[in-house]
This record gives C-alpha cells, sequence and structure tokens, in this order.
C-alpha cells in the first residue's frame, strides 16, 4: 500500500507528518484534513505498540552524582580560596551523592531511538519535554491489555473555505 503523498515534496510531507505525530503525543488529540489523520494514525500506533512493548524493559542502577551543596535559601555554597598566584577567588562547594536511576536495556534504547526519529523535539518555556517518557511511562501503561488500534479517527465538519473533510484523531 502506498503512502499518500497530500500534495507536499517529501521532506516537507515528512516533516508535517512528524509535527503532528508529536501533538497528538503531547496533547492526545488533533484536529486535521482526513488523509493526513490517517497517515499520523499509522505512524502513531507503531511508535506507541513500541512503546507499550518496551514499556518495562529498564533496570535501576545507583549513580555517583557531584552536586553543588546547597543552603536553606536554595542558593549555593561557596568558599573563599587563594590561587597559586595568591589571587583570592569564590569556589562553589560540591557534594558527592549516590541517586537510583533508569538505565534502559538494549532493546528498549534502540526503541526510543526509533521514536524520536519519528517525532520532534519540544520545549515549553525553555524546558525540554522528553516526550518518548512520557510514551514510556504514561501513556504505554494505559494500553498493556489492547493489541493494536491505539487511536482513533472521528470525522468531524467540513473546514470552512475549501471544504476539506477534517477529522479529529484522538488516543483512545
Amino acid at each position: 500500500m502506498a503512502n499518500r503523498k497530500l500534495g507536499r515534496t517529501t521532506d516537507i510531507r515528512m516533516s508535517m507528518l512528524r509535527t503532528l505525530t508529536t501533538d497528538l503525543i503531547m496533547y492526545g488529540k488533533i484536529t486535521t484534513t482526513e488523509a493526513r489523520a490517517k497517515e499520523v494514525k499509522k505512524i502513531a500506533d507503531s511508535i506507541i505498540a513500541l512503546a507499550v512493548k518496551e514499556k518495562d524493559n529498564f533496570e535501576m542502577v545507583d549513580v555517583k552524582v557531584v552536586k553543588a551543596k546547597l543552603d536553606s535559601k536554595g542558593n549555593k555554597l561557596t568558599e573563599l580560596v587563594k590561587s597559586k598566584n595568591g589571587k583570592e577567588f569564590l569556589k562553589v562547594v560540591k557534594e558527592e551523592t549516590t541517586e537510583s536511576r533508569q538505565k534502559d536495556m538494549p532493546s528498549r534504547l534502540n526503541a526510543r531511538r526509533k521514536i524520536m526519529t519519528k517525532i520532534n523535539k519540544v520545549k515549553i518555556n525553555g524546558e525540554n519535554v522528553d516526550l518518548p517518557s512520557k510514551l514510556f511511562n504514561e501513556i504505554a501503561p494505559k494500553y498493556t491489555d489492547r493489541v493494536g488500534g491505539y487511536t482513533r479517527i472521528v470525522k468531524a465538519e467540513p473546514r470552512r473555505g475549501d471544504n476539506a473533510p477534517m477529522a479529529v484523531l484522538m488516543l483512545v
């Protein structure tokens, strides 16, 4: 079965589908034309299936972390230090702790990378949003007992202006 061209060149079409897929995962629902919705449904279902398959494939490891020591107000603690040539400067006081972190197994890491090729990086208020983690930790657990069919297309009113058939694509 051939993919729809959607009246775009390949690079623009792929970029558009990647953006629509990202928005679907981010917000759980998008409104677009029927043809685009059908294309995005294929992509979204495949990456959600991948996330469901690999959601529990990790191990917890203890990692040494060196952080700046903080005072009661949350500011970094500093100390006055003399350099070799006699100049004084402030140095941040560091403390070493161990944290328990999640480490992906190789197949989950591969799945994460495959997902990242099909969605865009997202920043909200200057902060990066980790969408692959959202897929693994929030979306995939909802669909553990489900085999396929993670998205639904609902037809909507035609678009005003060009009368294009519209649809709402949502996560089930």
